[in-house]
């Protein structure tokens, strides 16, 4: 059955498709003629400056690439034209996803992209940005309801789509390669930096704050730590727990649902691994001030977080994008600047060392879309179709492409008491 995805806040729930090329409606767009010739002139304008060749139907070719460099297919340039003009880059990725164009390799083709895309808009035409992108709809604000809803419309997809592509210990975050490392190899060795960096040792009263399925718990528990670890995904929440009986650590591992505002009581460590995303800035400082409050005075902290450049994450904080739309609802990528300044203002932590492993993360990425296209036929098998396959393949490649193209990185940021 084909479906597709709704254009408003729940997109990841399939409704019935009136055919691709319709899908989503492009008819009540104002102006979209002529929205898609000004679409088309930037983007031919700005392919021919990029290390990308792009075939058109009938045999043209565009763009500075040559021989080697990646290659992207445009087979359906009227909707493709129309849907960038509409949509922005929010309509690049839909375009994706109806196959209107298309690409043997996604990530190469994103990267390039990635790498030009402060320039990639004419600089008069960039002061329009505001008029010109979507605003985040009020619903994904991450108040404690609506922070639920939006994780719950990722993570609760399905643990079984995630077991297809995530490795053996289902870890969902960058991992940190050795050579000769198995991805779970570097996904335990991440989990162990994170561990060693806020001091978990035998004893440690460790809060966890974003349990995922539950390995960083296992592994402080091995060490043993009694561990408290929160999460707002009912999946993750009863997946982990069955983890923790069957390790035969349930003793020692409270897995509960609970939002980082609710958190209660004192802490040796707290550590929080690619959580921050998912705050949003303006819950950043009460996210700091809830590990603060629970921290010991002795205590140390690790969170890891995905970064972008200040200037780029000031940039997109008013915005709604293909990822919001389609991936993670509500989010914003902090700079390290902004989680500096979080914490001076709101807490009496400080960085006192930052891991930066960037990197590491594109070829997570890498080995995590391998997986996923050589599993397609299992993906098809729990109910997804097509659409979301591509969507899938999109998402994992946009992000890679992101920390490939140095636009994205990732660190592990160790917070202890300022010292006055």
């Amino acid at each position: 059955m084909r479906a597709r995805y709704a254009t408003g806040a729940t997109p990841l729930r399939p409704v019935a498709d009136p055919g691709a090329a319709s899908w989503p409606d492009l008819a009540t767009v104002p102006d979209a003629p002529a929205r898609a010739r000004i679409a088309r002139r930037l983007f031919l304008a700005a392919v021919r400056g990029l290390r990308v060749r792009v075939h058109l139907p009938g045999g043209q070719v565009v763009g500075g690439g040559g021989f080697g460099d990646p290659v992207m297919r445009i087979a359906r340039p009227d909707e493709f034209y129309r849907r960038v003009g509409a949509h922005g880059l929010i309509g690049f990725g839909e375009a994706w996803m109806t196959g209107a164009w298309d690409a043997d390799d996604p990530t190469g083709v994103l990267t390039v992209f990635a790498r030009r895309l402060g320039s990639l808009v004419p600089r008069p035409l960039q002061r329009l940005r505001r008029w010109a992108v979507a605003v985040r709809p009020a619903e994904e604000e991450n108040t404690p309801s609506g922070a639920r809803g939006n994780a719950s419309r990722h993570y609760d997809l399905s643990n079984g789509l995630f077991a297809l592509f995530l490795d053996e210990t289902m870890t969902y975050s960058s991992a940190l390669f050795e050579p000769g490392d198995t991805l779970a190899d570097a996904q335990r060795r991440k989990i162990d930096a994170v561990l060693d960096a806020a001091a978990v040792a035998e004893g440690t009263r460790l809060l966890e704050i974003g349990t995922g399925w539950g390995e960083l718990a296992l592994r402080a528990a091995a060490r043993g730590a009694e561990v408290v670890t929160i999460t707002l995904s009912e999946e993750q929440r009863a997946f982990a727990r069955r983890r923790c009986r069957e390790a035969g650590v349930a003793d020692r591992v409270d897995v509960r649902l609970c939002d980082y505002r609710e958190i209660s009581g004192r802490y040796d460590a707290v550590v929080s691994v690619e959580m921050i995303e998912a705050v949003g800035e303006r819950y950043w400082p009460a996210y700091f001030a809830a590990i603060d409050r629970a921290l010991e005075p002795e205590g140390r902290a690790c969170v890891q977080a995905i970064t972008m450049a200040d200037d780029r994450m000031r940039a997109a904080r008013d915005t709604w994008t293909w990822m919001h739309k389609y991936v993670f609802p509500g989010g914003l990528i902090p700079s390290a600047e902004a989680i500096d300044g979080a914490l001076a203002a709101h807490t009496r932590l400080r960085v006192v060392h930052r891991r930066e492993f960037g990197p590491h993360y594109a070829e997570t990425l890498r080995m995590w879309r391998e997986r996923f296209l050589d599993r397609s036929d299992e993906v098809a098998a729990l109910g997804f179709d097509a659409t979301f396959r591509r969507m899938w393949q999109f998402y994992l490649a946009y992000c890679e492409a992101g920390f490939r193209s140095a636009y994205l990185g990732v660190s592990q940021f160790t917070l202890a008491r300022r010292v006055r």
